[in-house]
């Protein structure tokens, strides 16, 4: 295993981090990495945009020598003009259309996973703070209209303006008194485009928050289907969803009332241009002041000067819809990780060059953790050696799924340390912090494939089916999984839809312990187990020496065999000691057994003094 390289050949998560330029938006160097294409697209739309300011040229001599002249040896000319102009005109729009949206593609491609790699980078706190439909909205519709923008939105709004300029100046050469008409209808266009701009900034804002909003809710519907059938809450959510739909779809009405406010006035103004036109010219070639040609090419003009004009607003909406989206990118991209491996961070290599394993030495001294405000853990001290059991035991909110999240270092600590193998987890590679332990959680996430691959996760491409199914065995899930008709190949739903809760916990631990971890974390992961499963299981993992285990739990019996017990209360170790040293002691310990086993032993109790009294 190289240096900085994970078993799948990915870098480490400070890599990804400088991969994704300190949080900068770097669309600069995407577009720099596509110059060639842009350069082939922007030299085929000037070519484009050429011949068609050409072309009325061509009907102005084909009116004014052919027509009016009578010098038919030009016809021959013109119509062989106008074939180099058709032909040369579908070439260079292919050209640009292809190399253009291509090179929008990539550009949105590129985006899009600078994105993706730098929220995988974002500390588990962030995803506390932030809800997964927001997410999804800037990785999927933000980066789609940045698409838009570095593609055929940006392409034709650099063609408007080339091709007006280009117009203008050809009015201009022909006749510039005449071209006063649509050069001063200009800018009474551009003015209202702005305005329109203005407005529509800020309600492309709402539009892109509540289309987030919306994404969450169809998001949390689908993945809590079954919860919300189990409580009969289908009219409640269908109602949520109405809501948040017709909030969307207000405002996309708002959006097209502020357009419909201003198309009539942007179709209007473009005919009475053509109209001034007509007539000024008209004037012109009546008092012979102009040729015909000149007017037929003058009409021509102001006829094709009017998409670009008509187009603007259009333009400028995407345009503006695209500059909202990049802000929104820009928001997550400034966000840094709260937790990334130090600069002077321990590289585990050893002599070969291999990445050195580390051995699963765990020590937790004098360690504080607050969270908002609140001390969730004070003054937490415990040594976990090579092949030990510790259990963890409190009320819920004592603190023991927080051991879990410090232990792979998803948060730091606030005073004290936790070390592995003697070394500060902070200065060792998150990579190898977080491939020291194995953790099997009671909220089991499993994913919509095989359950083979499902085990392999994160070793796809180094794991055998051997391992697979010695892990399966381990966890006693090969039971049911080879009733299945394809076995371990056979695919699961979505969070593993079509298991039990027990079957998804088995699978779940199968996939730790394929991991082979030297730390192997269960945070009351046999919740769902029936008692003779889970004492198997814990048989299995009893005969694990060289596996270092944490067994957090809310019954006596998972971790009643532990070398080591502690009792959290309100984040402190109230209590420590093995099973007997902690019965003997009589404290909360005592207590949660009585509560979980005194009615079983006074039943037994009654047993024996009637069995007393018969004999």
């Amino acid at each position: 295993m190289k240096k900085k390289k994970t078993e799948n050949g990915k870098t480490n998560i400070k890599a990804k981090i400088h991969e994704t330029v300190s949080g900068k938006n770097p669309l600069a160097r995407y577009v720099g990495s596509n110059w060639w294409r842009y350069l082939i697209g922007m030299v085929s739309l000037t070519i484009s945009v050429l011949f068609d300011v050409w072309f009325p040229l061509v009907t102005m001599s084909i009116v004014d020598d052919v027509i009016v002249g009578g010098n038919m040896a030009m016809l021959k000319t013109d119509l062989t003009y106008i074939l180099i102009i058709g032909f040369g005109r579908a070439l260079s729009q292919y050209l640009k259309e292809f190399f253009c949206d291509v090179s929008g593609c990539r550009v949105a491609s590129m985006s899009r996973k600078n994105l993706f790699n730098h929220i995988q980078t974002l500390s588990k706190s962030y995803f506390n703070r932030n809800n997964t439909g927001e997410l999804m909205a800037r990785v999927k519709d933000d980066v789609d209209k940045l698409w838009d923008v570095f593609g055929f939105v940006g392409m034709l709004t650099i063609e408007a303006v080339g091709y007006t300029i280009g117009t203008v100046i050809a009015m201009v050469r022909l006749n510039w008194q005449l071209s006063m008409i649509p050069i001063l209808a200009l800018p009474v266009i551009g003015g209202m485009a702005l305005r329109l701009e203005k407005k529509l900034d800020k309600v492309y804002g709402d539009i892109s928050e509540q289309n987030a909003v919306l994404n969450t809710v169809v998001q949390e519907n689908l993945s809590g289907v079954r919860t919300v059938k189990s409580f009969a809450r289908e009219d409640y959510e269908i109602d949520k969803f109405r809501r948040n739909n017709s909030k969307y779809s207000e405002l996309n009405v708002k959006q097209a009332v502020m357009m419909a406010k201003f198309e009539p006035n942007m179709g209007f103004i473009p005919k009475i241009m053509e109209l001034l036109v007509l007539l000024a010219g008209g004037y012109g070639v009546i008092n012979n002041k102009i040729s015909l040609g000149v007017l037929t090419a003058f009409i021509q003009y102001a006829n094709n000067i009017v998409w670009p004009m008509q187009n603007m607003g259009w333009l400028t909406n995407a345009l503006a819809a695209g500059i909202a989206s990049n802000k929104k990118i820009n928001k997550i991209l400034a966000e840094k990780p709260e937790i990334y491996d130090d600069e002077a961070c321990r590289e585990l290599i050893n002599k070969t060059g291999d990445e050195t394993v580390l051995e699963g030495e765990l020590k937790f001294d004098d360690v504080v953790f607050s969270m908002d405000g609140n001390k969730i853990l004070d003054g937490m001290s415990f040594e976990l050696h090579k092949g030990r059991t510790l259990g963890i035991m409190g009320v819920t909110g004592s603190g023991k799924s927080t051991i879990v999240n410090l232990i792979g270092r998803f948060y730091d600590v606030e005073s004290g340390s936790i070390s592995i193998d003697g070394t500060d987890v902070r200065k060792l590679p998150l990579r190898a912090v977080r491939s020291c332990s194995a953790v099997v959680t009671q909220d089991v996430f499993l994913f919509s494939d095989t359950i083979s691959e499902n085990i392999k996760l994160g070793s796809k491409a180094s794991m055998s089916d051997e391992t697979v199914n010695e892990a399966l065995r381990l966890a006693h899930a090969s039971e049911f999984v080879d009733k299945l008709s394809l076995g371990s190949n056979t695919v699961i739903g979505e969070r593993g839809v079509g298991l039990s809760g027990g079957q998804k916990q088995r699978v779940s631990l199968a996939r730790a312990l394929a991991r082979k971890a030297p730390i192997l974390i269960l945070d009351d992961s046999t919740s769902a187990l029936d008692m003779e499963t889970e004492r198997d299981i814990w048989k299995n993992l009893s005969q694990m020496k060289d596996v270092s285990k944490i067994i957090i739990a809310h019954r006596i019996s998972s971790v009643s065999k532990a070398d080591e017990i502690i009792v959290l209360d309100n984040g402190k170790i109230a209590e420590r000691g093995t099973h007997n040293e902690l019965l003997a002691r009589k404290g909360l310990y005592y207590s949660t057994y009585e509560a979980q086993y005194g009615d079983y032993h006074k039943a037994l109790e009654a047993i024996g003094e009637e069995g007393l009294i018969c004999q």
